[in-house]
């Protein structure tokens, strides 16, 4: 039987006047990788910031591991790691000393922070590149890389993926996609962020489309594809589409 790892209850944000959140719920179990789309604008970076503790909701609760934010952030913060689609990256570090530097402030043991940095780089396939050169001389796929490895310093249980492969070669995305199931094999639980529905369609178990503050559907790939046709023959931008329209978002 599944076990819930993140459950979100009627989670609620706004700014001045504006909703940017109402009334979201959803589960996400231990080892799933859930997929959380929508439109610019739909109230996902909202939805996660306060996932991840940065932001407090106006109504609502968020239990991660049996922690619920209102009043356990600092238990939530040691089962959780996030890779941002910024690249929090200090440019004229090396790998390997902007892993040492997250540890740290992760609050590992300097012995802690080495074994798990050279472990995460040798995970994404950068050890030969630990230690030589600064990172702002990366490629844009190994800049990605780094971040993710960054994530994973304190071995997170529930690992945050906003948008991890913005910007960068289809090798380099192939990767990082092999990457991600590698940690899905170990067991870890994702949320997954991105604008390229092929990629939800590969990774994740479930998907939860959002717009204008509220989730309008959640089920598997399979199933959301096969409310519009046959699932072989529909593809998820179809449904994104049908779903949420077609008309531009700032």
């Amino acid at each position: 039987m599944t076990e819930p790892f993140l459950v979100v209850n009627d989670l609620h944000r706004s700014f001045n006047d504006y909703k940017a959140v109402n009334g979201v719920s959803f589960t996400i179990n231990k080892g799933e990788i859930f997929g959380l789309l929508g439109p610019n604008g739909a109230g996902k970076t909202t939805t996660i910031r306060m996932l991840s503790t940065v932001l407090p909701p106006d109504r609502g609760d968020i239990v991660i591991g049996g922690y619920s934010v209102r009043n356990n952030t600092d238990s939530i913060r040691r089962l959780i790691g996030v890779c941002p689609q910024e690249l929090a990256l200090y440019a004229d570090l090396s790998a390997f000393d902007n892993l040492m530097f997250f540890g740290r402030m992760e609050g590992l043991s300097s012995q802690e922070a080495r074994a798990q940095a050279m472990s995460n780089l040798e995970f994404v396939g950068l050890t030969d590149r630990a230690k030589k050169g600064r990172v702002d001389k990366f490629s844009g796929g190994m800049k990605r890389r780094v971040n993710l490895a960054i994530a994973l310093m304190g071995n997170p249980q529930l690992l945050f993926l906003d948008e991890p492969t913005v910007g960068i070669d289809p090798q380099s995305r192939n990767n990082i996609y092999e990457t991600i199931e590698m940690l899905r094999d170990r067991g870890m639980t994702i949320l997954y962020t991105t604008h390229y529905m092929e990629e939800a369609d590969r990774l994740c178990n479930r998907i939860a489309i959002m717009d204008a503050g509220i989730i309008i559907a959640l089920d598997t790939p399979y199933n959301l594809k096969s409310k519009l046709g046959p699932p072989e023959k529909v593809n998820l931008e179809d449904v994104f589409l049908n779903m949420t329209g077609r008309s531009l978002r700032d």
